[in-house]
């Protein structure tokens, strides 16, 4: 098989499987929007197609037809050289174009796509806009989990998506890994797919350190929990302690108490709480706060990656505590994939790993993802450094 009919093959079996995550879903679990960071499912199913059209079949393919004039303004994320777009608050509003309308528009393109890949000479500049979709459409595999879980888990009978994602148990005892302090190579050669923010690879000075070997529990976080960790403002960063306040958070996302006892809302359904499974859906807000409860710190980005290889990472994505800026040597693309990552580099906390949630061959441990440190939603955990 050739190069490219090997990537064509990839890309067709990426596109379909972000299909079969929305299969589990009835026809009106596409549309809700219960918060700003939650995309609709039927959203990420177009803008995941729009960015194909727009960034490779309609500037490289001459043959092909716009299956639809509105939807580049419809399904726009926030790619400002690419034109207007509906603002990010109101995609849960749009209950048209309707799901079946959709899914004929990934098929369009698909159709597109296949024939245009399998006939054209691939350019260095194609086949590099290929594998950034490609990329590109596995993060919002991993989202689309995230905002299922989140549409689901706000409905009153917390309805089953299925069983497919599920936790390893945390049953070692408290262990840590002694890491050397000297000076070590962090960041992406570039000699395979990474994005841009994972460049350029880079010298960084390192103290010694010792850090987690296993992820934070149920149980143990349970106990900050019960001994007042969300009642001591000591233990708080100003913000995070004003946000806790302001939204009323007294436990981890998802997490209820009915007569005083703890439940969660996973995937596979309403259960009682398992303290042995790894603490998720933290911001962090909370994870800074529980390192604090517990005379710890979280790793900065840099002790993760170098510790990585002696780690079991890949569970959650782990809140470190380095803010989200460009390496030495980071340059932002011309025009709208430029748009990517850089102009981001601002109020973002860095988190690396992985998490249950991310498709196959889509993590590494130079992969920078960021999220705002209020966030909660993704499938983030945390492990201590002292």
């Amino acid at each position: 098989m050739s190069n490219q009919n090997k990537l064509l093959n990839e890309l067709m079996e990426v596109r379909a499987r972000t299909v079969a995550l929305c299969e589990p879903l009835e026809l009106e679990d596409f549309v809700p929007q219960p918060i700003v960071d939650v995309s609709p499912p039927k959203w990420h199913l177009a803008h995941t197609t729009w960015f194909f059209e727009q960034f490779l079949l309609c500037p490289h393919d001459p043959t092909y037809q716009v299956f639809h004039p509105d939807y580049s303004y419809l399904f726009n994320s926030y790619y400002n050289n690419a034109g207007d777009r509906v603002l990010r608050p109101n995609r849960g509003l749009m209950s048209r174009p309707p799901v079946r309308d959709v899914l004929a528009y990934r098929q369009h393109v698909d159709q597109a796509l296949t024939q245009f890949l399998g006939d054209t000479d691939l350019s260095s500049q194609i086949i590099e806009t290929v594998i950034l979709g490609i990329n590109h459409e596995q993060q919002h595999q991993e989202l689309l989990i995230y905002d299922i879980k989140y549409i689901l888990g706000n409905q009153p009978t917390f309805p089953v998506y299925n069983d497919a994602f599920s936790f390893s148990k945390v049953e070692r005892a408290e262990e840590f890994i002694h890491v050397q302090g000297g000076e070590y190579s962090v960041g992406s050669d570039g000699s395979k797919f990474c994005f841009d923010n994972e460049c350029s690879r880079h010298q960084v000075l390192l103290r010694p350190f010792e850090i987690s070997a296993n992820l934070v529990s149920n149980g143990e976080y349970l106990e900050f929990i019960q001994e007042g960790g969300y009642a001591d403002f000591n233990l708080w960063h100003s913000e995070g302690w004003d946000f806790i306040q302001s939204e009323k958070i007294n436990s981890p996302l998802y997490w209820f108490n009915q007569n005083g006892k703890w439940f969660n809302y996973t995937l596979s359904g309403y259960h009682e709480l398992d303290l042995k499974l790894p603490v998720q859906h933290i911001s962090f807000f909370e994870a800074f706060a529980y390192a604090s409860w517990k005379g710890m710190r979280l790793p900065t980005e840099f002790e993760w990656e170098v510790a990585a290889d002696h780690l079991d990472w890949g569970q959650l994505w782990e809140w470190t505590y380095s803010a989200y800026h460009p390496y030495p040597g980071f340059e932002k693309a011309p025009g709208a994939l430029g748009e990517y990552n850089g102009k981001f580099m601002v109020n973002q906390m860095v988190l690396r790993g992985a998490s249950i949630a991310t498709p196959y061959g889509h993590s590494r441990k130079t992969y920078r993802n960021f999220f705002n440190p209020s966030s909660r939603w993704l499938f983030s955990g945390l492990r201590l450094v002292r």
